[in-house]
């Protein structure tokens, strides 16, 4: 008889078939992003050369860089290298895309990790209060205030925080970042402004489903149920109502999630944060091919692992869902 294995769990097959399941996304989003980037007009030789240019110059950092190699020939050399961690080398500054964006993304994950806290402190609490309270006065106020999130720009929520508290109030810096691990009370106070901006919006986002997704199980027979039995309030909203809504609110926390690693680009400009979403801003502006490249693929990576997280977590809330 066989030993078992740890792919016999349910879960390791099915975090397997997973990882199987991104490799051929990122080949698919490799083959798109490269496409893309060659299409962009524009010489990225020349752009990166800038004063530096001169005809020899030009040719030497066109054949370094495999751009003087027939478009196919650049593609599988492009993937191939990927596969093994090499993402080439910066078209601006000559430094290896994979050390550069690693060096990035903490700055984003930090950014990204804060926003989405302060989001959930805002959405859960005020998703749920607003849907026991349909119809009310304060079901009311709470649905237009994040109307009202919804609906407000990023840079402009970032511009009214800066004003308030950078230049009117004093109280924390206007921009820049500082290492946690560095100087952990400077990252803090930097993180503060951009971490709100991002979380007051993505909260406002989230309150909207968590009280939908509330409202849907509250109007289930087993709630209902609950209800005629003659459970205390607290007892049907959090162990019959809450605890069964979770699948959904996981569900927008992780695309939630996955959309604030992948699009503060403006917020991280605003406050000069030496995130991901800056760099590819800057990568797109100077034609840097490898840099675009590496960050839209490990971009991609992220939003699959976030996918992938968020998937085992729906068996691990509620015992009725299989992973299959």
């Amino acid at each position: 008889m066989a030993a078992p294995t740890v792919l016999t769990h349910p879960i390791a097959r099915f975090v397997v078939r997973r990882l199987a399941y991104s490799a051929v996304v990122l080949l698919g989003v490799a083959v798109v992003v490269f496409a893309l980037v060659h299409l962009v007009p524009g010489d990225p030789v020349r752009i990166a050369l800038g004063t530096r240019y001169t005809p020899e110059a030009y040719e030497a950092l066109r054949s370094a860089s495999g751009l003087d190699r027939p478009i196919v020939s650049q593609f599988f050399g492009f993937v191939g290298s990927a596969a093994t961690g090499d993402l080439g080398v910066s078209f601006r500054n000559g430094d290896p895309v994979t050390v550069t964006l690693m060096e990035r993304l903490p700055a984003t994950l930090s950014l990204g990790l804060a926003g989405m806290v302060i989001a959930l402190l805002i959405a859960v609490p005020a998703g749920i209060y607003s849907a026991l309270r349909e119809g009310r006065a304060s079901d009311a106020v709470i649905r237009i205030s994040s109307q009202f999130g919804v609906s407000v720009p990023d840079f402009w929520m970032a511009i009214l925080l800066v004003g308030l508290f950078s230049t009117t109030l004093g109280w924390l810096p206007t921009s820049g970042y500082r290492p946690l691990f560095d100087d952990p009370v400077g990252w803090l106070r930097h993180i503060v402004l951009p971490a709100v901006t991002v979380g007051l919006v993505a909260g406002a986002i989230m309150t909207r489903y968590v009280r939908s997704a509330v409202l849907e199980v509250a109007s289930m027979g087993y709630v209902r149920t609950a209800r005629s039995k003659g459970l205390s309030p607290r007892v049907v909203t959090f162990r019959h109502t809450v605890r069964n809504a979770l699948v959904p609110i996981l569900t927008i926390t992780g695309i939630q999630l996955a959309t604030i690693l992948s699009g503060v680009i403006v917020v991280e400009v605003v406050f000069a944060w030496p995130g991901l979403g800056r760099l590819v801003f800057n990568a797109v502006a100077a034609r840097d091919y490898p840099l675009i490249q590496g960050a839209v693929l490990l971009i991609a990576a992220l939003f699959l692992l976030i996918n992938l997280i968020v998937d085992v977590l729906y068996a691990v809330v509620d015992p009725r869902i299989r992973l299959a």
